[in-house]
C-alpha cells in the first residue's frame, strides 16, 4: 500500500541572521505498511512523527527540503499527485481538535468533506448522514464542536477522513486528552477501518494502548525508524525486540514496573547550507 524509501526532511534554522543551518528531523527512514493493517509509528515528542505524516501527505512547509521516495500504491507520490489525491485517497486525522470549523455544525463539516472529495451535494449528505450514525453521532449532527465532547470531536475528524472513502489513513495522536472509554471508541474505530482493507497510520506516542490495535510498530527516535516489529513482539521483557532503545522504551512503562529506563537523546548535529 504504501512504501517510504530513505526519506529524509531537513529544516533551517538561522544562529546568526546572515547564517543558515539545516536540522534533519527525518534521517534516511524507511518503512512499509500493507493493506489492511493498523501500522503504529510510536516515539517521544520531537521523534518526527507528525512531520512524516505531513511528509507523506505533502504538507510540509515551503523551506522544508526532501529526498528520498514515498510510494503510493505502487506509484510515486510525486508534489502533484499528492494534492489530487489529499482528501480523496489520502486522509489525516489531525491532532488538534482546532481542525473543526467552530461555526459549522457537525454534519456541514462532514458534508463539506464529502463534496471536496468530488461528491454532489445530495450524494454528500447521504454519505454524512451514514458517516454520523456509524460513529454514533447522529444525535450530534447539529451540534457545533464548542458542543461536543473530546471522544465526539475526534470522531467528527475520523468521519471526514472517510468522507472521500481514503485508502490510507493518517491519524496523528487521536487519543490524546481522552478519558478511557473515549480513547477506547477512537481506538476502535481505526481497527474497523483497517478491517475494511484500508491502511491505517497511527502516529502515537502511547505504545501501551497502540497495541491494543496495531499489527506491526514502528519505534523512532531522533528522525529514525529504530525497529519495526510486529505488536507481538512487545511483550515480556522484550527479548523479541533486537533494539536497545526499543526494548527500554517497553520496559519503562508502568504495566512492566518501570523495569529500565531510556537512555537520554543525544543532540542532533546540524550541517551547514
Amino acid at each position: 500500500m504504501l512504501t517510504i524509501d530513505r526519506l529524509t526532511v531537513q529544516l533551517p534554522h538561522y544562529p546568526r541572521w546572515w547564517r543558515r543551518e539545516w536540522t534533519s528531523c527525518i534521517d534516511s527512514l524507511s518503512l512499509h505498511l500493507q493493506t489492511g493493517d493498523v501500522h503504529a509509528v510510536v516515539g517521544a515528542s520531537g521523534a518526527g512523527k507528525s512531520l512524516l505524516a505531513y511528509a507523506i501527505l505533502g504538507l510540509l512547509p515551503q523551506p522544508a527540503r526532501v529526498t528520498g521516495d514515498v510510494f503510493f500504491q505502487g506509484e510515486k507520490l510525486t508534489p502533484t499527485r499528492q494534492k489530487r489525491l489529499r482528501g480523496h485517497q489520502l486522509a489525516l486525522i489531525p491532532q488538534s481538535l482546532n481542525a473543526l470549523d467552530p461555526l459549522a455544525r457537525s454534519q456541514h463539516q462532514v458534508r463539506w468533506a464529502a463534496q471536496r472529495a468530488g461528491l454532489s451535494r445530495p450524494d454528500a449528505q447521504q454519505r454524512a448522514d451514514g458517516l454520523l450514525r456509524r460513529y454514533q453521532l447522529d444525535h450530534a449532527a447539529t451540534h457545533y464542536p464548542h458542543e461536543l465532547s473530546g471522544g465526539m470531536a475526534r470522531r467528527v475528524l475520523i468521519a471526514m477522513a472517510q468522507a472521500g472513502s481514503a485508502r490510507l489513513v493518517i491519524a496523528d495522536e487521536p487519543s490524546v486528552g481522552l478519558d478511557p472509554i473515549q480513547r477506547d471508541r477512537v481506538l476502535a474505530a481505526l481497527k474497523a477501518l483497517a478491517r475494511e482493507d484500508k491502511t491505517v497510520l497511527l502516529i502515537t506516542h502511547d505504545l501501551r494502548h497502540a497495541l491494543t490495535v496495531a499489527d506491526k510498530v514502528t519505534v523512532m527516535r531522533q528522525g529514525q525508524a529504530l525497529e519495526t516489529a510486529p505488536a507481538q513482539a512487545f511483550q515480556g521483557q522484550g527479548e523479541q525486540l533486537t533494539n536497545d532503545y526499543a526494548r527500554a522504551l517497553w520496559q519503562a512503562l508502568p504495566d512492566n514496573a518501570f523495569t529500565t529506563y531510556a537512555s537520554p537523546p543525544q543532540p542532533m548535529e546540524p550541517t551547514l547550507a
